[in-house]
């Protein structure tokens, strides 16, 4: 049975404020180099690297190395390892693999030695980079947690990677909305809450809401988000909608949205679910688990005319 094989009921793990991720390594050969890892929604399968031909691109991103077939597929690898700033030798390269992973439905690989395991573990034993600093990684990391033997494992943001080497595939920042369409009242005059802990989703809603004069409040992770709202006397006054990523540390999305409509004061706001593990099954969970919307972070662009199309049906 093949490592990933390992992994079953991810969904029931994160109604549990639970995740799975998977481990591994970029570099065999320094004792310092830590251990990643990725949430296992992200990943399809693990790879040889030298059994499959890479195609070089002209005039490419260095950190874009090529494309390989999969299967019929043709995907882009990107070299994790450089990017962390740790270049691997020609035999490191030769012995290393290519982790497959699905972003919003963008298909590509990812250079790394090898995978060590798969481990559970509860949302609030991630923690927000500003418990780690490393001349090497720096804000390239988004969370970190421990292994059971204390070895440190790093949760990069790989968004910012894909932002960086494939723009083309994050959200479109020139959509402009149709200026025919009415913003509400409660829209125009309240503060939209939004929970997401990765800098670029971060960046991109910041140009979104700020484009159109719209107050939001971010917030790093679920739990800040909840511990604010719960200091608001009557939220559903003052905020018109409530987004939400579903991986974050301390408390996830799914966690998240499961109190918000379990609570009198806050059942009746639009909760719109804005995630980059766009597959079926989280989307069922999300639905629920009363989520009013589910929107990919490729089209973020999008959101606030699905937040003014809930206010208008409600």
């Amino acid at each position: 049975m093949s490592l990933l094989e390992h992994v079953d009921g991810a969904t029931n793990l994160a109604k549990n404020n639970e995740l799975q991720l998977l481990v591994f390594k970029v570099n065999d050969q320094k004792k310092e180099s830590p251990f990643y890892a990725i949430n296992v929604f992200k990943t399809r399968e693990v790879i040889e690297s030298n059994k499959h031909r890479m195609t070089q691109i002209p005039s490419a991103n260095p950190l874009l190395e090529g494309t390989i077939v999969l299967r019929g597929m043709q995907l882009p690898v990107l070299n994790l390892a450089k990017w962390v700033g740790q270049d691997l030798s020609l035999d490191q390269l030769e012995k290393s693999n290519i982790l497959i992973c699905d972003f919003n439905g963008i298909v590509i690989g990812l250079r790394i030695m090898y995978a060590h395991r798969v481990i559970k573990k509860n949302w609030n034993e991630i923690h927000a980079p500003s418990a780690y600093s490393s001349s090497t990684d720096g804000a390239k990391v988004m969370n970190h947690t421990r292994l059971d033997d204390g070895s440190l494992c790093l949760i990069l943001d790989y968004e910012r990677l894909l932002s960086e080497v494939i723009p083309q595939a994050m959200v479109n920042l020139d959509v402009v909305m149709d200026p025919t369409v009415v913003i509400p009242a409660i829209l125009r005059n309240g503060t939209v809450l939004i929970a997401e802990d990765s800098k670029v989703a971060q960046k991109h809603l910041k140009i979104i809401f700020t484009k159109l004069s719209l107050d939001f409040i971010i917030f790093d992770n679920g739990k800040l988000m909840m511990d604010h709202i719960e200091a608001i006397e009557d939220p559903e006054a003052t905020i018109p909608a409530i987004v939400t990523d579903i991986e974050m540390p301390e408390m996830s999305g799914f966690t998240v949205l499961r109190l918000l409509k379990a609570n009198p004061k806050t059942q009746s706001i639009p909760v719109i679910v804005n995630s980059s593990m766009t597959g079926e099954n989280n989307k069922r969970e999300a639905e629920v688990l009363g989520a009013d919307a589910f929107i990919s972070k490729t089209k973020s662009q999008d959101i606030v005319p699905l937040i003014i199309s809930l206010l208008e049906a409600k």
